[in-house]
């Protein structure tokens, strides 16, 4: 610290009072903590550090020695003499020494980089000369040599382009002939053909065509001697063989059994079918052929069909086996009356009504619904015009009763009706009331015995209206033999039920 000097006269030496003095030393007081931590160690005067005294060699005071692991890390290796480092030859100017070569003839005789790259030839230097020694060029190839791999006749060469030339000329003639000789319709077209393969997805139509195909057979009815016969189809019900039909493809068969029925797979099988039985009322029949684990056709529940469900027609059409057709249900619980042909009677069964093709020879097939079990044994059609072909009005016998029937049939070879003993027409356009109208009454039968007259109009039979005669008849077949049915008529304008116990036919 720099002070103002004081002026003492009475020093000695002093001029004038120019002479200064020293200042009095002050020594502030030391927190005796802050002594503790920066004061000497107890016993220890002057200096701080009296553990290292300098050595002196001759005079010279020497530095201390460099700590343990700089000396480490700096000092030369073991064995090492001289300078440490040694400042690179560009800085001193001195020449870059040049590196050996990496060949030379006497490290690798057998070879000189200088060499020439030939294919003959030694590689190393001639004796007396240090350049390799060049070989003499050769004889070149010909173009007939390079062609034709040997040497060839010049006018062999001629001819040959002759030739070509000859035979390009005639096919350009040719071509301009082609092209000028057609006609401007013809030439070649392009053909875009579809690769990819058609989707057949579970319940389509061909999905169910192949499943339920090879349980629908051909029919063929004919009298041995014969010209022609009778055809129809057929569906497997039973795996013993029991075939469902109807009964006017195999009528002949059940009044001449001199007429043979023959049974077609879809395989080309032709087996003889025997006739188990037939029922002419509900044109129902059922045959019998000796096959083995015959393939046999799912029945399903026509009651649970609905007008619009999808619908197929499996049969065999104008004698083409196996022919399908896919529709709706048109109509269900339609009271339809047919036949009557050759003298027999007329036929009167409830139907399924679809708009799936069927012609003469799908009769007996099958109609399956959209899963491919059996709803229908297709049996009549609506026509127009003398063909008698599809007009898209067919019927089907409902499954429900078609197989009740079968059963029947197999068991006892014959079906009996419930009947209630009377005879009925529909009644008149404009009349006042709509049904049935009684004709006649059986004498003893059900109707007599419930008290049912001439002209009484029945307009209702258990739950179900009765509109026409068709419909009290298909009313009566649905009980059963025995039971109790309550029967609504009309009666000089006045209604009332009577009970009506059914009796067979």
């Amino acid at each position: 610290m720099m002070t103002e000097p004081n002026v003492n006269p009475e020093q000695p030496g002093a001029r004038d009072g120019e002479r200064l003095g020293p200042r009095p030393l002050a020594r502030p007081a030391v927190d005796p903590a802050q002594a503790a931590v920066f004061g000497r160690p107890s016993g220890v005067d002057g200096a701080f550090d009296q553990l290292y005294s300098p050595q002196k060699t001759n005079g010279v005071r020497l530095a201390p020695p460099a700590p343990e692991s700089l000396a480490e890390a700096f000092r030369r290796p073991p064995g090492a003499e001289g300078v440490l480092l040694e400042r690179p030859r560009e800085a001193t100017g001195e020449p870059k020494e040049a590196e050996p070569p990496l060949w030379n003839s006497t490290s690798d005789p057998w070879r000189d980089p200088g060499a020439g790259a030939v294919l003959a030839g030694p590689a190393m230097p001639a004796e007396d000369d240090e350049k390799p020694a060049k070989r003499p060029p050769g004889a070149l190839l010909s173009l007939p040599e390079v062609l034709f791999g040997r040497r060839v006749q010049p006018k062999a060469l001629a001819l040959l382009g002759v030739v070509a030339l000859l035979v390009g000329a005639i096919g350009g003639l040719v071509g301009w002939w082609v092209a000028d000789t057609g006609s401007e319709l013809t030439g070649s077209a392009t053909i875009s053909e579809a690769e990819a393969a058609k989707e057949r997805p579970a319940g389509s139509v061909a999905e169910i065509a192949k499943r339920v195909a090879p349980a629908v057979v051909s029919l063929e009815v004919f009298k041995p001697g014969a010209d022609s016969g009778e055809q129809g189809s057929g569906v497997m019900i039973d795996p013993q063989g029991y075939i469902l039909t109807n009964e006017h493809v195999i009528s002949s068969a059940s009044a001449d059994p001199g007429v043979k029925v023959t049974a077609i797979f879809i395989d080309g099988t032709r087996t003889e079918a025997k006739l188990v039985g037939s029922d002419q009322k509900t044109d129902l029949a059922v045959v019998k052929v000796n096959v083995t684990n015959p393939t046999v056709l799912q029945i399903g529940k026509s009651s649970d069909l609905q007008v619009g469900d999808t619908v197929m027609a499996i049969g065999s059409p104008l004698a083409l086996q196996n022919s399908v057709t896919a529709g709706i249900v048109s109509a269900l619980n339609r009271p339809i009356t047919a036949g009557g042909d050759n003298g027999a009677p007329p036929v009167t069964y409830e139907a399924i009504q679809t708009d799936a093709a069927i012609n003469h020879g799908n009769s007996g097939g099958a109609l399956v619904d959209s899963t491919g079990a059996l709803v229908g044994i297709n049996s009549s059609i609506r026509s127009s015009g003398a063909d008698g072909g599809s007009i898209g009005i067919g019927f089907a016998i409902p499954s429900d009763y078609a197989v009740k029937i079968a059963k029947a049939l197999i068991k006892d070879g014959k079906v009996q009706h419930a009947d209630i003993g009377i005879n009925a027409s529909s009644t008149v356009a404009g009349s006042s009331t709509m049904g049935a109208q009684v004709k006649n009454v059986a004498p003893g039968g059900p109707a007599a015995n419930a008290g049912i007259k001439e002209g009484d109009v029945i307009t209702k039979i258990g739950g179900r209206l009765v509109r026409d005669s068709a419909e009290m008849t298909v009313a009566v077949r649905a009980h059963d033999v025995g039971q109790v049915v309550p029967v609504q008529l009309v009666r000089d304008g006045a209604s009332f039920v009577v009970d009506v116990t059914l009796a067979s036919d």
